[in-house]
Order: structure tokens, then sequence, then C-alpha cells
């Protein structure tokens, strides 16, 4: 192993940390030298790593050499720590012994293998670089109800997925942690393109691993792909889940794929104990775009101006004004599948509920998705004034040149 890890040099090369400088430390981002506590809270396989890293960039490699023994021998299948042990443990030869012959290092420095270790090696260090401002939240989560507990971001560019949790103080970043994502990259249109899709969606279930295959890991958990936009612009495609990995293998390259999100199993298992079933919302997104709450709030305000005006017009009775707010592709779904109402009766069916009294909406969730055109996802339940109960709606709007218009609802209790 020393001959073959000594040429690869992840440890000296990309992932170099501190005081030492390799030869080409200018072209790779160095990590801060407190990403190790950072991380913990996330993957602690990870963390570890990182602080391999660190050790051996402030010259410490008897250290670094003993935390990637106990690295590797907690997790024998982190194809990634092996390397960097084996690279560490290359640093021990002597440079007159270490030397392999020239067909040797060709073969090694073309092997796909080390190829993607070394990229992995890359991400996981620049989303140690590039964290998000304190702060801060991805721009499509202008608002969350507490009903949902925790929601997840995924920036395909980082190779990283963020748990937010919903705090009385907003969203916080909880943890975060590697992943993969399809082979093809993403922006998923067809069936077997081998991409991830981007857009707004939600977690539809959470399968028991003791009914998957080994290949699925400690779980996983599906999402509500294609979705309504999605099916608008004519998307194919199923089966999107977030899942972890076989046995055999700690993670995955960084586009591994068939186009699921792919986390190691230690991480999908943090993961599993957070999510609800319906309501906690998955953005994936290229690259993340981090704001401060006054920018979410002047994103929010066009489409609340714009639901509230449709509330208004149900409450007034304005039918005429009501029309405007339909898409001529409105659909609403039920359980039992969506449907093409005729616009006329779902105008009826709207003003005979309200009856002229006022709406008042209740645990509010809005996501927005910026692609060819602005969309937004809004659940929301409704109590219309001297009623006890109310329905459970998740609708999803589009912005046109003129308004919003609303091409899409599924009625969910």
């Amino acid at each position: 192993m020393a001959t073959a890890v000594a040429t690869s040099r992840v440890v000296a090369h990309p992932p170099a940390m501190g005081t030492v400088q390799p030869a080409n430390a200018s072209a790779v981002p160095s990590a801060p030298n407190d990403a190790g506590p950072i991380l913990q809270a996330g993957g602690a396989a990870e963390a570890q790593l990182i602080e391999v890293y660190q050790l051996f960039g402030r010259g410490e490699t008897q250290q670094a050499l003993d935390k990637a023994r106990a690295l590797v021998k907690t997790y024998p299948n982190f194809q990634l720590a092996q390397l960097v042990y084996g690279d560490l443990l290359a640093t021990r030869i002597p440079p007159n012994t270490a030397l392999a012959d020239a067909a040797s290092l060709a073969r090694l420095r073309g092997n796909p293998t080390l190829t993607e270790l070394h990229e992995e090696s890359r991400r996981r260090l620049q989303a140690l670089r590039d964290r998000p401002p304190p702060g801060t939240v991805p721009s499509q989560f202008l608002a969350l109800s507490q009903r949902s507990r925790y929601a997840i971001a995924v920036d395909a560019s980082r190779s990283r997925l963020y748990l937010l949790e919903n705090t009385a103080n907003g969203l916080q970043l909880a943890a975060d942690y590697y992943i993969s994502v399809g082979k093809a990259g993403t922006d998923k249109l067809v069936e077997g393109d081998a991409r991830t899709p981007l857009g707004v969606y939600y977690v539809t279930s959470n399968l028991d691993p003791r009914t998957l295959k080994d290949f699925y890991g400690a779980g996983a958990l599906p999402i509500n792909y294609p979705n309504p936009y999605d099916n608008m612009l004519g998307r194919t495609g199923s089966g999107i889940w977030l899942h972890g990995t076989p046995p055999e293998q700690f993670s995955r390259p960084p586009q591994a794929s068939d186009g699921c999100v792919v986390l190691s199993n230690p991480d999908l298992k943090q993961i599993l104990r957070k999510v609800q079933v319906g309501a906690t919302p998955v953005v994936i997104a290229r690259s993340l775009d981090w704001v401060a709450p006054p920018k979410v709030r002047t994103l929010a305000e066009p489409f609340e101006t714009a639901l509230s005006a449709w509330l208004q017009a149900r409450s007034g009775g304005n039918e005429e004004r009501l029309r405007s707010f339909y898409a001529t592709e409105y659909q609403r779904a039920s359980r039992r599948g969506p449907v093409t109402v005729p616009i006329d009766n779902v105008l009826r069916q709207e003003l005979a509920t309200a009856q002229g009294r006022s709406i008042q909406l209740k645990d509010t969730s809005v996501l927005m998705w910026h692609d060819k055109r602005d969309t937004v996802v809004a659940t929301f339940g409704e109590v219309v004034a001297g009623e006890r109960t109310g329905r459970t709606r998740r609708q999803y709007w589009v912005r046109t040149p003129d308004s919003w218009k609303l091409f899409h609802e599924d009625i969910l209790g």
C-alpha cells in the first residue's frame, strides 16, 4: 500500500493546511483551522478527517498519523480516510526506498478512483472554507411553519446537504454533510438521464431499511419529484430519494448516483431522526444563495401581496377578481390524484365556502424557486370566520410578467 499511496499525495496536496505549503497549494483552497468543531454536529467521521488534515498542516505528523489510524479503524470502509492514512504512512518512508517505476506512477495518476477521491477531498474542504454567513438562510426559504421542525437544503456545487432547524428565532443551521449527486450532474429533465433534479420538494415517506436492498444502506427518504412545476415543464422520471450507501462503501464520489442524493450511513441516520414525512421541505440547488432576514422579507413581499389579494377576492365575493389569479392550466389534486377542474366550478366552490367571511391562514410555509420563471410553493391551513376547522392546501404559483398565477394545488386535508 505504501508504494501506491506515496504518489497519491491526498494529504500533501489538495487538503494541506496551516503552515505546510505544498508545491501546488496556491491552486487549492485551504480550510479554516477550526473546521473540526464546525463539523462535529454533522458528520463525526468527517470531523475526524479534517482534524487529521489540520494536524498535518501544522507539521504534527505523528499526531496526524495516530488520528488517521484511529479513524480507519472506526470506519474501515471510508476510502478517503484510508488513502489519507496511506499518504501519512508514506511520509515515513525514506525517499530512496519509496520510488516506484515510471509505469506505475503513470497508472496511479490516471486511476479514476484516485481522481474521484481527490475530488471528494476537495469538495469537503471547499465546504469548510465557504461557510454560510452567520444568521443567513438559503434564499428559497421565505417562511416556514413551526409544524416543520427541520428543513433540508442541498448545494450540489459543494456536494453538501445542510440541515436547518426551525427554532423560535427562525431557521438555524444545525449540521451539514457531504453528499453525492447524479453521475451526469444536476437539472434532471428525463427518465434515466442520471441527473439530480433541481427545485423545491417535500419528503413523502421514510422507507424501512429492512425492506430495501443493501445498496440503499441505512434507509431512504423519497421526495415528490416530479412536482407540479416539473410536470408543467414536461420533466419525467421518478424514484428520487435521499438514501445511504452499501455496507462496503462509506461514501461515494461527488457525482456517482443515478439521480438520488446519497449520504454516508452514519450521516443519513442523523437525518432520519429529524425529518417529518410530508412536512420537511427539501431544496436542491446548483448553488445555494444564503441571505439575511431583511433580504428574505424583501423577497417575500410581492408574493405575500398576491396571496393576500387572492384571499380578499374570495372573502369579498369578487368572482372576476378571483378568476384573475388562476392560470389556464390550473389543476387541483387530492388523494385520488390531480384533475383538471373547470375554473367556473372552482370559483363557485371558493366563493360558496367563504360566503363573504374573512379567511385566516395558519401554519404557513412559503418557498420560492428561481428557474425559467419564479415559482412559489405555499403550504397553509385556512379557517373561515365562524368555522372551527378548515382545509390544508399546498399551492404552486408562477410569476408572469403581470402577476402571480395559481397553477396547481394539493388539498392535503
